[in-house]
């Protein structure tokens, strides 16, 4: 018996984002920092619903061991992955700090 964990299906909405065109996409609500925010907790929820599968296995609950191991590395990836956006982010600000008007 596996559990569901929060947030899987929400990932999927971020790869319809890019496959629309920029020219016809309507911008999600609150912009640029709303879509942060929303993958913030998309990020958040993968992690909660790891910890909570890591906790009932250890509990001695109903978990398996199998659905456990991937909640964590789902979680894992989307962390790694929010931390390379960061980095592009930081990246383009320094850049547009250097720059001379």
């Amino acid at each position: 018996m596996s559990t569901s964990i929060p947030g899987i299906g929400s990932l999927s909405s971020i790869g319809s984002l890019q496959s629309q065109s920029p020219m016809g996409a309507e911008p999600p609500e609150g912009g640029f920092s709303g879509f942060l925010s929303s993958a913030l907790n998309q990020v958040s929820e993968l992690n909660a619903g790891a910890q909570q599968q890591i906790g009932n296995v250890l509990a001695g609950h109903n978990g398996d061991l199998s659905s456990v191991m991937i909640a964590v590395e789902k979680a894992d990836v989307a962390f790694q992955l929010m931390m390379q956006v960061r980095n592009k982010i930081v990246g383009a600000y320094q850049d547009i700090e250097k720059m001379q008007f």
